[in-house]
């Protein structure tokens, strides 16, 4: 690309992009509120048939977001995350160090309309690893996952 007439050429690299939109038929404090305690996000964020082994969520700007993710044959593949913002029933965003050194920036946003909730996800990857080309087919599941207990929400709301 060049800039201006100064004649210095710079290389644009397209950082690696997952985004995702899903609407939940619940409003948007019970979907906010699966993500806001560790008991509720290590019911859906770990795809099947992986399992959580160990949630840990100090929800606040600044706080921990640690989660553990076991294969069927025991690996194990930990996430150790920092809440970078939270606006409340709005935006949620945090940055991570997953597996293979990948830094990953993940901003969840929240719209309501007509009592149900739009939830976008958009996730940057430092780099693409095996990780990053399946997070498509992993948010999928942890989106089923949510749906699921945001359902049960509703149900004893």
């Amino acid at each position: 690309m060049l800039e201006g007439n100064s004649g210095v050429m710079t290389e644009t690299k397209k950082v690696p992009e997952l985004v995702m939109v899903r609407t939940f038929d619940a409003p948007r404090r019970l979907v906010w509120g699966a993500w806001t305690k560790a008991e509720h996000v290590a019911r859906w964020f770990t795809p099947r048939p992986l399992t959580t082994s160990a949630c840990e969520l100090d929800f606040r700007t600044g706080g921990a977001f640690r989660l553990t993710m076991r294969m069927p044959d025991g690996v194990e593949f930990p996430m150790d995350a920092v809440f970078r913002e939270i606006v409340p029933q709005e935006r949620i965003v945090f940055g991570a160090a997953i597996h293979g050194g990948v830094q990953v920036e993940t901003t969840i946003s929240f719209a309501e309309k007509d009592g149900k909730t739009t939830l976008t996800v958009r996730q940057t990857y430092s780099h693409e690893t095996d990780a990053t080309r399946g997070a498509k087919q992993g948010w999928t599941a942890t989106l089923d996952q949510l749906g699921e207990v945001v359902a049960s929400f509703a149900a004893t709301a």
